[in-house]
């Protein structure tokens, strides 16, 4: 005959289970909070957490697959010799000088162009779909179309500037003219990215604003800079957040343009991220330039999260 202590302990353990199984089934709100993000979590720690945690211990080993040598630890040696390094200098300064041409110049352009799809028009569908069609192309496709535009011999640059009886340009012969010729099809690949988004924007700002301003006598351009450009900086934000991040990374355009050349004038960090890991098979020291661009970007995303947070 059980106890009165032994009955006590069994009713207190079928009560905690029932009440853990009543809890499962009717959760509260933090507890479905936690069930409904449990999946999204895993998912990313699995495409992005793991990965990254790979790529930095890769970092501090010396592993490249053509010296037929089994992994070493290697400690901070790739980081110093990437600080020793020119062509990292120079690749990055490349990076950093397309961020800082092409991010403002796509916003500008985005914004007029956002501005023009905003208009009343009677049919609207033709100048939305005028601005998918830049962000929809493979960046890689976008940049053979501008290799041929800007080719010395049969492209549609110098066809325009003979017409116009000026001489044409060799343009990928040249640093500066080629470094000129990315910039433009950057800027002209990703205007439409940020139109769309400054476009969503300005589909949130109420038109009642713009009928006071009227009654008022503001002139369009005051309504513009009073009105249109403050309630628009969310969007703005974002979409430069966004923007430059992919111009820390940029490969493709260059990469199909002028395969870095003439030398390596228009490289990027990204391109020689790939030479030293797809072209010399030299993982540990590919991995270390791949953190560092990694660090690059999560320090600009801080100081525009930084921004956001200061100005709210």
């Amino acid at each position: 005959m059980a106890t009165a202590s032994e009955t006590t302990l069994v009713t207190t353990h079928n009560e905690s289970g029932t009440k853990w199984w009543t809890r499962f089934l009717d959760p509260s709100e933090r507890t479905l909070a936690v069930l409904l993000l449990m999946p999204a979590a895993l998912l990313l720690t699995l495409i992005i957490v793991y990965p990254v945690c790979r790529l930095i211990w890769t970092s501090f080993q010396n592993l490249s697959l053509t010296s037929g040598v089994p992994a070493t630890f290697a400690g901070l040696e790739n980081y110093t010799l990437v600080l020793e390094d020119p062509v990292f200098w120079e690749t990055t300064w490349n990076t950093v000088l397309i961020t800082l041409i092409t991010v403002p110049g796509a916003l500008l352009v985005g914004l007029a162009l956002a501005l023009m799809a905003n208009l009343p028009f009677n049919v609207k569908w033709p100048v939305r779909l005028s601005l998918l069609i830049p962000w929809a192309l493979p960046l890689s496709f976008a940049g053979l179309i501008f290799a041929w535009f800007f080719h010395s011999e049969y492209g549609v640059v110098n066809d325009v500037l003979r017409r116009l009886g000026i001489e044409g340009v060799i343009w990928f012969n040249s640093a500066n003219w080629a470094f000129a010729a990315i910039c433009l099809t950057i800027i002209w690949k990703t205007s439409s990215f940020m139109a769309l988004i400054i476009l969503a924007g300005l589909q949130t700002i109420p038109r009642s604003l713009y009928e006071a301003a009227d009654v008022d006598g503001a002139g369009r351009l005051r309504q513009f800079f009073e009105i249109t450009l403050p309630l628009l900086k969310p969007a703005i934000v974002v979409a430069l957040i966004f923007r430059t991040i992919t111009a820390l990374q940029t490969f493709d355009i260059p990469f199909t343009m002028t395969r870095g050349g003439p030398g390596t004038s228009t490289s990027t960090l990204a391109m020689y991220i790939h030479q030293n890991t797809v072209d010399f098979l030299d993982l540990g020291y590919g991995s270390a330039l791949a953190v560092v661009m990694f660090a690059l970007s999560m320090g600009v995303t801080a100081v525009y999260l930084r921004m956001i947070r200061a100005k709210g």
